[in-house]
């Protein structure tokens, strides 16, 4: 073998190597989780804005799975949300499950408020109790409505 074939295989397994890595990191950072088995439960909110598949699901802030799949319950008019959570994590069967956001700019995220029951869901349980997205836009209005009918006054 010559150099410049040497070198050619060196730099070849030098970004090969590179690419690996990012795959890696990248998965890392995304949440994928090829060997974490999870289960699936699924909650029904009035509006699911900001929510899509993929969002992640938070327990105390600690990301414990995501949503896998959202679709319009025809008969309802509810968004039908099912998402996961990983095994070993046991969800009271009291608890709630809120949209919430991670600020005034950030993403918005599935938050499970764990309740104080000593009975746990089954997978494919349905949380009756949710909380839907708030929608900032509709906050401000109704705050600059309510303050030009103060100042009226």
């Amino acid at each position: 073998m010559s150099t410049q074939q040497t070198t050619e295989v060196l730099v070849g397994g030098a970004v090969l190597a590179v690419a690996i890595g990012f795959m890696v990191y990248a998965g890392q950072v995304t949440g994928f989780s090829g060997g974490q088995p999870e289960y699936a439960l699924n909650a029904s909110f009035r509006s699911a804005d900001g929510v899509s598949v993929g969002t992640d699901v938070r327990l105390a802030g600690v990301k414990v799975g995501r949503v896998t799949d959202i679709e319009l319950d025809p008969q309802t008019f509810r968004a039908s949300t099912r998402f996961s959570v990983r095994e070993g994590i046991d969800v009271p069967d009291d608890s709630a499950v809120a949209i919430s956001s991670e600020g005034l700019l950030g993403g918005n995220y599935v938050e499970i408020l764990p309740g104080g029951s000593p009975f746990f869901l089954e997978p494919g349980s349905e949380i009756e109790f949710t909380q839907s997205s708030v929608s900032l836009v509709s906050l401000l209005m109704k705050f600059v409505a309510g303050d030009e009918e103060g100042s009226a006054e």
